[in-house]
Formats: structure tokens, C-alpha cells, sequence
């Protein structure tokens, strides 16, 4: 019986590719989606409602996108796209407010903001022979009361923050009444309120210098109440964060706490502290509530923190927007140049925090 050989068909190709969506169907299919909604709602409303399309988008967006998943892979995919697709959206959500903050702020203030406006004292002034009042531009006054508010509130709060962050990471034990004071009063100045620490400011210097408490010193004692609970958190996480093994190793070679804490955890977390010190004060440099209670607002230039009002950039574009002066589009303008310099001022400090991150890592050194 002689054997008789059969040919054996040939398999189909396997590819990588087989039961998946291509990966350019996702930004084609939020496209035709996009426009698909935009026609419809052309056609139905005669207008297009930029926030109804946007959700109707998305909506119509998550179905397609899970539906076709589904039918061409499977159903695990299909909720691996959709749930991708709420979290996009979710971050669109999250962008648009700020995005559209900033828009307003930058095409606002640059209109007005110049070297002039920015070291000018403005204000309003009212000439006697003419009874006119007149608008300045200028920001001057409160450039200078913001960086000397700033920093007085700097100077206090950075030194108490780190050393209470240092006794509570490397000297207190866990269960030390003591250390549950100090991070039970931490948590409670963490949510207080920036008006709260504005009116306890001015209670306090009422008590001291009498009613016309109103000065930049009680501004900046003001921020240091808002400051200080940021800097210990800020500080107590970076210090937990050095290893155990480099105190021990430390301790090993005889050398004391104190040495051990300023030369070698100190240094290893000086990156985090210093970054969290510069959020800090990013963070305070833009408050109004407590420093229009405790400083009150002027339009004269006051170097001296310790006696009368002293003006600040965002109280300057709180007074300047709610009570504007006879020209009205004079004091909004200044107003958004008020509010562009304090933008700019933090992005300056969070530039700061970057590249002083960077300097200081221990990678890098």
C-alpha cells in the first residue's frame, strides 16, 4: 500500500495587529465626533453652545470609542479606552479654569503693564485749585510693600517651620504629648481661614499699639500664621523622606545629633525644604483678605513696615477693580496690571523652587 501524501493547508498569518484599533483611530474618531456634534447642534439650535458641545462631545466620544472597542477587541480593552477617555476629560476640566484665567490676566494687564507702570508710584490725587481728580498709573508702592510684607513673613516663619519639623521628625518619640500638640495645632492652621489670621493680626496690634494698628509688620504677621504650618509640613516630609541608614551611619563614627542633623540630614533634604520654602512663599504672596484687614491700602509709597498702611499687589487689584476712582477703566486697567505682575512674581518664585531643586539634589551634586 503505497502512502499517500497530502498537502496540509496553509495557516492564516498571525499579526500583532489582528482584533485591535488601529492607534490612530482615537484622535480621527474625537474629530468626526466633534464635528458631527457641531452640525447637529448648527442645524437644531442655529447656534453653537461652546460648553454643550464640549460635553455632548465627550459624551458621544465615550460611547463610540467604547462601542467600536468592544466589537473589534474586547471588552476589557473597551474599558481600558473609556475609562483613558474619562480621565482626559477629567484633565480638560481641570486645564480650561486655569487656562482661561491666565488668557484673561495676560491679555488684560499687558496692556497696561510697562516699565513706567511697574516703577511708578500711581494712585489717585485730587489738585485743590481745580478740583479735579486725576489717575496715575503706577505699581510701585505696592511692588515694594509686597516684597517687604513677603519677606519680613519670610525671615519669621522659614526659621520656627524647619525647627519644629526638626524636633518633630528627630527628637520628639511618637507617642510625646507634646509632638501631638504641636501636629494637632500644625493640622488646625493648615485649614484656617486667611481672613481669620488677618483679624487675630490686627486684634493683636490693636491690643499693643491702639486702633490704628495698620502696618506691613502686622500684614507679615498675618502670612506667618498661614506660612508656618505649610513649611513644617513641607520640611517634616522631606526630612522622613532622608534614609535611616545615613543617621546610623553618622552616629556610628561618634559624630553627635546636632552635627548629624545640620550636616547630613539637612543637606540631603535640602532640596525638598528649600522647594517647599519657595511654594510657601508663592503661596502667601498672593493673599488679600488678611493683609487688606491687617495693612489696610494706601496709594503713598511706606517703606516703613512698622507704621501706617502699606499697600501689596493683590490688595492694589482688589481696590483698584471694586472701588475704582473717577475713571473707572483707568483703575480696572491697573487693576490687571496689578494682578499680571503678582502672576509674574510667582512664577518667578516657582522658577526659583526649580532650579534651586535641581542645584541642590543630591543627584546632582
Amino acid at each position: 500500500m503505497s502512502a499517500q501524501t497530502t498537502s496540509a493547508k496553509p495557516s492564516p498569518p498571525v499579526t500583532l495587529t489582528s482584533g485591535q484599533l488601529p492607534r490612530w483611530i482615537e484622535p480621527v474618531a474625537l474629530v468626526a465626533v466633534a464635528a458631527v456634534i457641531a452640525a447637529v447642534l448648527l442645524l437644531l439650535a442655529r447656534d453653537l453652545n461652546i460648553g454643550v458641545w464640549l460635553f455632548l462631545t465627550a459624551i458621544a466620544y465615550l460611547v463610540v470609542i467604547g462601542v467600536g472597542s468592544s466589537i473589534v477587541e474586547n471588552r476589557r480593552k473597551a474599558t481600558d479606552r473609556v475609562v483613558r477617555g474619562l480621565v482626559i476629560c477629567a484633565f480638560v476640566l481641570a486645564v480650561i479654569p486655569l487656562v482661561s484665567t491666565l488668557v484673561t490676566v495676560v491679555v488684560q494687564g499687558a496692556a497696561v503693564l510697562d516699565w513706567s507702570f511697574i516703577f511708578s508710584v500711581g494712585g489717585n490725587q485730587f489738585n485743590q485749585d481745580t478740583l479735579e481728580v486725576t489717575n496715575t498709573p503706577g505699581a510701585w508702592q505696592a511692588v515694594v510693600g509686597t516684597l517687604i510684607i513677603t519677606g519680613i513673613a519670610t525671615v519669621i516663619s522659614v526659621p520656627i517651620g524647619i525647627l519644629t519639623a526638626i524636633y518633630l521628625v528627630e527628637y520628639a518619640q511618637p507617642n510625646n504629648p507634646l509632638r501631638r500638640a504641636i501636629t494637632f495645632l500644625v493640622d488646625v492652621m493648615t485649614g484656617i481661614p486667611s481672613i481669620v489670621a488677618g483679624l487675630f493680626a490686627f486684634s493683636l496690634f490693636s491690643l499693643i499699639v491702639g486702633p490704628k494698628a495698620f502696618s506691613g509688620f502686622s500684614a507679615a504677621i498675618a502670612l506667618c500664621v498661614l506660612m508656618i504650618p505649610i513649611v513644617v509640613r513641607s520640611t517634616e516630609e522631606m526630612l522622613r523622606l532622608v534614609p535611616s541608614e545615613l543617621r546610623e551611619a553618622s552616629f556610628a563614627l561618634g559624630v553627635p545629633r546636632a552635627q548629624t542633623i545640620i550636616r547630613v540630614v539637612l543637606r540631603t533634604a535640602a532640596s525638598g525644604i528649600v522647594t517647599g520654602v519657595v511654594l510657601a512663599i508663592a503661596r502667601i504672596v498672593g493673599e488679600t483678605a488678611p493683609i487688606f484687614i491687617a495693612a489696610s491700602f494706601t496709594d503713598a509709597l511706606n517703606t516703613n513696615p512698622f507704621s501706617d498702611p502699606m499697600q501689596t499687589l493683590a490688595v492694589m487689584a482688589y481696590t483698584n477693580y471694586s472701588f475704582p476712582g473717577t475713571d473707572i477703566s483707568a483703575s480696572q486697567a491697573q487693576a490687571w496690571g496689578a494682578a499680571l505682575l503678582l502672576v509674574i512674581l510667582v512664577v518667578i518664585f516657582n522658577l526659583i523652587a526649580r532650579i534651586v531643586a535641581t542645584v541642590f539634589a543630591p543627584k546632582s551634586r
